[in-house]
C-alpha cells in the first residue's frame, strides 16, 4: 500500500520511478487487511494500555498477545511504547495524525473518482460496538476526544443498532459510529492503483528482495538485491513494512519497529441467503473488525508479536470467528473462504515514519503505520512526493521523523 501510493505520487509528477517488490504487488501486509479507512483512529498508546494488557499479554487468546521468547530489541520496544501510553502522548498524537487523516481520506476520493478503481469502496462509515459498560464508556471518551479534531463521531444505543443491523444480538449494549471512515477491498486497491502508476511511467521490478541500500559519499544512490543485482538511483524510498527494519540497522541508523502479526478469516453467505452483514462493524472489547466486501465479509484483526515470520496460530485465527459470536448472529454459520496472516509493521510510540533522512541524503522512509497503513497510504504518497521533488511537504513531519529515536535527551 505505502510504496504503490508513492511510487504513483512520484510518477505522476514525472519522477522516473522503479518499485522494487520482494514477493508480488499488493501481497504484503495490504493484501489481507481490514479493509478499513480509519482516519481519526487514535494510536494503540493509550492510557491505561499498559495495565490492561499486562493482564493477558502472554495469553495466546488475547487481541495483543507476545509470544515468549528472548529478545531484547522487542523488551525495548515495549518498554519504549509503555513510556508513551500517557494522556500527554495521545493528545500531541491526534494533533499530528489528525490532518494526516482528513488529507488522505478526500485523497481516496479524488483517486477513486480520478482513476476510476474498482476496488468496492463504500464510504458509509463504520460502527465500533460493545458488550460491556466499560467498554462502551472507554469508546465514548474516545470518541469525544475525536470530536475534538473535526471529525464526527455518533453515539448510538443498542437499540438503535439492532434497527440498522439485524445480526446484531441483544448483548450489544451500543457503540459509536464514525461517519468519515470507509472500507474497501485493500488488495483491488493496490493493484489497480499499481496499474494506474505505470500508465503515468512507474515500473515494477517483482521477486526483487532488497539486501542493502548504497551509499556512495554519504548519499542514497541505490539498491543492492539478494541476487547480487544493483541498481542505481537518485534517491531511495525505503516502504518495506515490517522487513525494512533490518535495511535501517545496516545503516546504524537507531530505528524500534518490531512485527505485529494480524489475521483474517473471510466468510460468506450460503447461496440464496443474504448477506452476512449490511455494515462495517469493529467488535471494540476484542479488537475484531467485520467488514463486507465483494459478497463476503472480512473477520480481521488482532496484534501479535511473534517476530517475523508467516505461521498461522490457529487457536488465534478461529479467535477471529469466536468473538463474532459474541456481537452477532449467524457469522460462525457461514462458510470460511479464506484464512490469512501478515505483518503490521508498528513503532513504540504509535506513529508512522515519514520524510528524509538527514544523515543520508537521498533517502527517504515510508512505514511504520501498524495499522493506519491503508487510511494514511495516500497522503503518504503525496507527502513523499512533496519531500523528494520540492524538499518540503505541505504537512508537517517533524513529530513523524524517521530519526526521532537518534535523539538524546539534554543534559
Amino acid at each position: 500500500m505505502i510504496g504503490v501510493c508513492c511510487a504513483y505520487f512520484l510518477a505522476k509528477r514525472g519522477a522516473r520511478v522503479t518499485v522494487l517488490e520482494r514477493d508480488e504487488i499488493g501481497r504484503g501486509a495490504s493484501y489481507g487487511n481490514a479493509g478499513s479507512i480509519s482516519p481519526g483512529h487514535a494510536p494503540i498508546n493509550k492510557p491505561g494500555r499498559v495495565k490492561q494488557a499486562a493482564k493477558s499479554l502472554f495469553d495466546p487468546l488475547s487481541p495483543l498477545y507476545i509470544a515468549p521468547r528472548p529478545d531484547p530489541a522487542l523488551a525495548r520496544w515495549l518498554w519504549k511504547f509503555s513510556q508513551t501510553c500517557t494522556e500527554e502522548h495521545l493528545e500531541s498524537s491526534m494533533r499530528i495524525m489528525a490532518p494526516l487523516g482528513h488529507a488522505s481520506r478526500k485523497l481516496f476520493d479524488e483517486l477513486i473518482e480520478q482513476e476510476q478503481l474498482d476496488c468496492c469502496f463504500h464510504p458509509e462509515g463504520y460502527y465500533e460496538i460493545y458488550l460491556t459498560a466499560r467498554g462502551f464508556e472507554s469508546a465514548k471518551k474516545e470518541a469525544a476526544l475525536v470530536a475534538q479534531y473535526g471529525f464526527h463521531p455518533e453515539i448510538v444505543s443498542g437499540e438503535q443498532l439492532r434497527e440498522r443491523e439485524p445480526a446484531m444480538n441483544r448483548d450489544v449494549i451500543g457503540g459509536v459510529f464514525y461517519p468519515e471512515a470507509a472500507t474497501l477491498n485493500p488488495y483491488r486497491f493496490v493493484v489497480e492503483l499499481a496499474e494506474r502508476a505505470k500508465r503515468h511511467g512507474a515500473t515494477f521490478q517483482t521477486g526483487a528482495d532488497a539486501e542493502e541500500i548504497l551509499m556512495i559519499d554519504g548519499q542514497a544512490r541505490g539498491v543492492r538485491l539478494k541476487t547480487g543485482k544493483s541498481l542505481d538511483a537518485d534517491a531511495v524510498v525505503l516502504a518495506a513494512g515490517a522487513y525494512g527494519a533490518s535495511l535501517m540497522r545496516e545503516l546504524g541508523l537507531r530505528f524500534p519497529l518490531q512485527a505485529a502479526k494480524g489475521y483474517h478469516t473471510d466468510r460468506e453467505s450460503s447461496e440464496g441467503k443474504p448477506p452476512l452483514l449490511r455494515h462495517a462493524y469493529v467488535l471494540g472489547e476484542n479488537m475484531v473488525f467485520c467488514t463486507p466486501m465483494d459478497g463476503f465479509v472480512r473477520f480481521a484483526g488482532t496484534l501479535e508479536f511473534s517476530g517475523v515470520n508467516h505461521n498461522i496460530r490457529r487457536p488465534r485465527l478461529e479467535q477471529l470467528t469466536n468473538a463474532s459470536k459474541r456481537y452477532l448472529n449467524g457469522a460462525d454459520q457461514a462458510a470460511s473462504r479464506s484464512e490469512w496472516c501478515g505483518l503490521r509493521p508498528c513503532m513504540p510510540d504509535g506513529l508512522p515514519a515519514i520524510g528524509p533522512v538527514s544523515r543520508y541524503p537521498g533517502l527517504f522512509i515510508a512505514t511504520g503505520h501498524a495499522m493506519l497503513g491503508l487510511t494514511l497510504g495516500p497522503i503518504t504518497g503525496k507527502l513523499i512526493s512533496e519531500c523528494l521533488l520540492d524538499g518540503s511537504s505541505s504537512i508537517a513531519l517533524a513529530g513523524l521523523s524517521p530519526e526521532r529515536f537518534e535523539r538524546r535527551p539534554a543534559a
